[in-house]
């Protein structure tokens, strides 16, 4: 929310908006560092990012620096169709990614079953922001974001608390921990 100025600051929202702050570009790095603990050998990782996302903007550089201090090269493999998340995988197989990070996005989220198919075809190990995209079936090594079970649950909590009579403006912007 702050990045994008819908409330004044996230303890005090003001105006009419409140919810659930989900944080997931920020947690690349640490997504890249469990990549480098459980694939030691792994030289090179790819991201598969949606560059038409904004909350992703800053992810590329982020993860370029975590990069460089693990000793590992970055691949940034951009993609917005179908067909160029094929193209992506023809890449990875091509340039022998060790790993590749799945960036939280909808397009990606709506394409997951083509994306883990991809991966568990070409063996390629792939960490996602979602459990459900890793418990899914084949494709997915692991996961590590936000719980979507959990920021849900406490979005229904504040759903309840406004239509009992809070305002939104006085309800602070919740940040996804678990």
């Amino acid at each position: 929310p702050r990045k994008y100025g819908l409330v004044a600051s996230l303890n005090r929202p003001g105006g009419n908006v409140t919810g659930v702050s989900w944080f997931s570009a920020e947690l690349g790095p640490k997504r890249l560092a469990l990549l480098r603990e459980l694939l030691p050998n792994a030289m090179t990782v790819a991201v598969l990012r949606n560059p038409n996302n904004a909350e992703q903007a800053d992810q590329p550089a982020e993860l370029q620096k975590a990069a460089r201090t693990l000793g590992l090269q970055l691949l940034v493999l951009n993609v917005t169709t179908p067909n160029e998340i094929d193209t992506a995988f023809a890449t990875v197989v091509q340039e022998r990614i060790g790993a590749l990070i799945v960036a939280g996005d909808s397009f990606l989220w709506n394409r997951r079953e083509q994306i883990m198919a991809l991966a568990a075809q070409h063996a390629v190990p792939a960490i996602y922001g979602d459990r459900e995209m890793a418990d899914a079936g084949a494709g997915g090594l692991m996961s590590y974001g936000n719980s979507s079970v959990d920021a849900y649950r406490r979005a229904g909590i504040y759903t309840a608390r406004i239509l009992k009579g809070e305002k939104p403006a006085e309800l602070p912007v919740i940040q996804s921990t678990k």
